[in-house]
């Protein structure tokens, strides 16, 4: 399998600048990141690509029993590094892929310099001790009405994601995004994006990460960005003033700038 067509992989900004990552949250494509790659692009080489089931992917790679947890979409991101070979990169998550990333960074550290983490979470579900933002009857009803009505869970939950009323077209983009993924990938990576428990992964993180919240994001409280900073002892938390669970959409300049800083070469852990 040719992996860069089969993650519809694409390379863009400075040749030689310092490889850059992006990988997107659930429902989602790399056209995501479409407002923060300008802003990167003269200082970086950016690595975009989509996860199988996802986006322009070759959803005839797809699997269920590859991708109904994390590992499969680690998977993934280890597949198009070794295909690519562009060194050690700068690794960028947004949402579950915060948590794809560093599975996959703890599998092969070698292939990775830096973490970032956007808007990351853990575990959505509530804990003893610990706030992930959702009660088990919550996902369990999430699950559900995904399962019965995936266009429909689409159109209510993209607004609710994206928390931004004053800008509809950014909720009406994420409902197409959400209504572009394979309805059968779309149930399996919410099934592994909302039911996984990576807190303990956190602590085996070597490398220097940035975590980035924002200032309001109804799917990751910020108790969750300060559980993340706590638990990877080389880390720093950043939080945007932005609302929502899409900063790279709705705050695009302070997301690229905080990447950009943090991403540069020489700049401090």
């Amino acid at each position: 399998m040719d992996v860069l067509r089969r993650n519809h992989v694409r390379v863009t900004g400075r040749p030689d600048g310092p490889p850059l990552l992006l990988a997107h949250g659930f429902g989602c494509d790399q056209n995501m990141w479409r407002l923060v790659t300008p802003r990167l692009a003269p200082d970086f080489r950016i690595l975009l690509f989509d996860y199988v089931g996802a986006g322009d992917s070759d959803l005839s790679a797809w699997r269920e029993e590859r991708y109904s947890s994390l590992e499969g979409y680690a998977q993934d991101i280890i597949e198009v590094l070794h295909a690519l070979d562009p060194g050690p990169v700068v690794y960028v998550g947004h949402s579950v892929s915060a948590m794809t990333g560093v599975v996959a960074a703890l599998r092969e550290p070698e292939l990775f310099s830096r973490l970032v983490l956007l808007t990351p979470s853990p575990r959505y579900l509530d804990d003893t001790g610990y706030r992930g933002g959702f009660s088990r009857q919550d996902i369990d009803e999430l699950l559900e009405s995904l399962e019965s009505n995936y266009l429909g869970w689409s159109s209510r939950m993209a607004p609710v994601i994206m928390d931004t009323p004053d800008r509809p077209e950014l909720q009406e983009e994420l409902t197409n995004s959400f209504c572009r993924t394979d309805p059968a990938a779309a149930r399996a990576f919410a099934r592994a994006t909302f039911l996984s428990d990576n807190r303990a992964d956190l602590r085996q993180v070597t490398l220097p990460t940035l975590v980035i919240e924002a200032a309001h994001d109804s799917l990751a409280p910020r108790e969750v960005g300060a559980y993340v900073r706590d638990a990877i002892p080389d880390s720093t938390l950043v939080t945007l003033d932005a609302r929502g669970h899409c900063p790279h959409l709705s705050a695009p300049g302070a997301t690229a700038a905080a990447i950009a800083a943090f991403a540069a070469p020489g700049a401090a852990a």
